[in-house]
């Protein structure tokens, strides 16, 4: 598409009552008229963002774009929990969603805050989701290279609609409630994936793994885990969170990540040696490319 097909573009979306684009590929920065489109889009009143990882993304196989063309056929499921999808375009290299903005703020996952109980409302709302026959074929295999042995790798397969991207950017506070943003790689899996995942992100945000399990068991998913499977997963996910740290040594985020895992696994009494938390993969254990997203927000 050309620069005036993507003007025309902007021109209906702002003609449709759009309020806000998001700009993403492909690589944004690449396109030779990005700055011009993006000024376009300001002078029609449009809220922009660009999403850019400096690095150009064509014909690349999975990554960034395999993710957006989820978000878009999952969207329509997700009722009030996230913001609609108005409109798409794809061409060539391009992909660009158009959702309904949302005006709040990131929610406070700290041990005092008031935002909690908002959290965990949409949380539970998320769990009650019911798996859509679209979701059937994305099983989650992510943590699966990172377990002791298949039988392990096997405890983290279910049936349930995985939103697999809790942080706290990602929980937009609207007055009294919750919106879940970013529905880039849901995943069907065993239910407790999610609230064990909140688990390590309220640890990294303050909390005692005590108090972020409490939390964890108002989701029903969590409270009907075998405690064998949620041991399980810590052990995994702190593989994988060490596996990631030691590919980019130099990001502190990861270290942080590594750091709130090994303290669930500490108080959980099943923390493997270095050795073995920086083992290969297992064995037989199906192979995935991995998505690693579990941002972490610094205790404020």
């Amino acid at each position: 598409m050309t620069a005036d097909d993507w003007r025309r573009v902007l021109d209906h979306a702002h003609a449709a009552g759009v309020t806000g684009v998001q700009l993403t590929g492909g690589e944004v920065t690449m396109h030779p008229e990005a700055p011009a489109l993006v000024e376009y889009a300001s002078r029609l009143g449009l809220k922009v963002e660009v999403y850019s990882n400096l690095v150009h993304m064509t014909h690349r196989p999975g990554g960034r774009r395999k993710s957006l063309v989820r978000e878009r056929k999952i969207n329509a499921y997700l009722g009030h929990i996230s913001p609609p999808l108005l409109w798409d375009v794809e061409a060539e290299d391009w992909l660009i969603l158009g959702f309904e903005v949302v005006e709040g703020r990131a929610a406070d996952f700290t041990p005092d805050s008031t935002d909690l109980p908002l959290v965990m409302d949409a949380l539970a709302q998320v769990g009650r989701l019911p798996l859509p026959e679209i979701a059937r074929n994305w099983a989650e295999t992510r943590w699966d290279r990172f377990a002791s042995d298949t039988s392990e790798a096997e405890l983290f397969q279910g049936d349930s609609l995985l939103y697999t991207d809790i942080n706290p950017d990602n929980m937009m506070v609207q007055g009294r409630r919750v919106k879940v943003l970013d529905w880039a790689w849901p995943t069907r899996g065993a239910g407790f994936i999610d609230p064990a995942l909140l688990v390590v992100q309220l640890i990294a945000s303050g909390h005692s793994p005590a108090s972020a399990e409490k939390w964890a068991a108002q989701l029903a998913a969590w409270r009907r885990a075998d405690p064998r499977a949620i041991d399980a997963f810590a052990v995994a996910n702190l593989r994988m969170s060490v596996a990631f740290s030691e590919r980019k040594p130099d990001e502190d985020w990861l270290k942080s990540m590594v750091t709130a895992c090994r303290s669930w696994t500490d108080y959980r009494g099943v923390t493997p040696s270095a050795a073995a938390a920086s083992a290969l993969p297992c064995t037989g254990c199906a192979g995935s490319t991995v998505r690693f997203s579990q941002r972490i927000t610094p205790p404020r």
